[in-house]
């Protein structure tokens, strides 16, 4: 916080002292204390921040010096070069699609971190690559799109609440991209479909709001247009949701598109069936019980009753 606020002042106030201090810090980057690199490091990113570094003639050099802090040993500072690469998206928004593939590759390696327990360089990648995403070339975007979305797909249930917002956010941005490879991105919808709509039962206001953005975005992609109205109008950010009547209207539109994705849906929904958390233990045999109920006869024959009365 304090770095934040000593940059911002310094990037109001001391414009033209600002290269020299840049040119100064840079070796500090190489430091062998981490407090050093991890100071720097949020310093430059917090710069990058404004228009002065693009003014100053300062963003490609910042830029390359702080992407060569993503192999940095210590996870704090490869956290805060993803943050400062991110922050171009603010600082210097005209500048991104000329650098949309270094940044674009940074964000992939960020989110393909071994190093990282607690996740926290991959949070920040999914978090600034959806700050970038408006400002990349759509070209450079398709070309990773599929590893993207299967990259973070095992976010949407993790026990971390802002890595499950994160990554449902950055799969609705990743949407509205999909269109060049629609067939192979539908299948990404469709296996993150059913997560989406029982994290609607997510403990978390904030991951709630995520899913319902997220459905939103998937809902033109889907080819069924009462699936569609029904994410736009009653997902809306503002509107309550009266889950179980949704649900049944959800799994009518699903069952009369995609009878054949009723074993597919099914099974998805058993893997919740010991969710840790208690309404979507709830919400999923529910789920289930709604498709039973509207798929017809022709395709009963794909539910293995066995393994639902199990609940395996």
């Amino acid at each position: 916080t304090r770095v934040s606020s000593v940059c911002s002042a310094m990037a109001r106030h001391a414009g033209p002292r600002l290269p020299l201090i840049v040119k100064n810090l840079i070796p500090m980057l190489s430091s062998v204390f981490d407090s050093q690199r991890i100071t720097t490091t949020a310093f430059f990113a917090e710069l990058l921040n404004s228009n002065v570094v693009n003014d100053l003639i300062l963003l490609e050099t910042m830029m390359d010096n702080i992407t060569g802090r993503q192999k940095d040993p210590c996870i704090l500072v490869r956290m805060l070069a993803l943050r400062g690469l991110g922050n171009i998206s603010s600082g210097s928004p005209e500048k991104v699609r000329k650098h949309g593939t270094k940044l674009l590759a940074s964000m992939v390696n960020g989110m393909d971190d071994k190093d990282d327990p607690h996740n926290l360089v991959a949070l920040e990648a999914m978090s600034s690559l959806s700050k970038l995403l408006d400002h990349l070339e759509e070209r450079d975007i398709q070309s990773m799109l599929l590893h993207i979305a299967i990259r973070i797909r095992p976010f949407f249930d993790s026990e971390q609440p802002d890595l499950r917002q994160s990554s449902i956010v950055l799969f609705g941005n990743l949407t509205k991209f999909s269109e060049g490879d629609c067939e192979a991105f539908f299948e990404q919808i469709l296996n993150g479909l059913v997560t989406l709509l029982l994290h609607l039962q997510d403990p978390k206001p904030e991951v709630v709001r995520a899913c319902k953005f997220a459905l939103r975005m998937c809902g033109p992609s889907m080819g069924c247009e009462g699936l569609c109205d029904m994410f736009l109008n009653h997902l809306r950010e503002d509107r309550s949701l009266h889950y179980g009547e949704f649900m049944n209207n959800v799994c009518k539109h699903l069952m009369q598109s995609y009878p054949e994705m009723l074993n597919r849906l099914i099974l998805t929904n058993l893997f919740y069936f010991k969710s840790n958390w208690v309404d979507i233990r709830a919400a999923a045999p529910m789920f289930i019980g709604f498709l039973v109920l509207h798929v017809d006869e022709d395709h009963c024959q794909q539910v293995d009753l066995d393994q639902l009365i199990s609940g395996k």
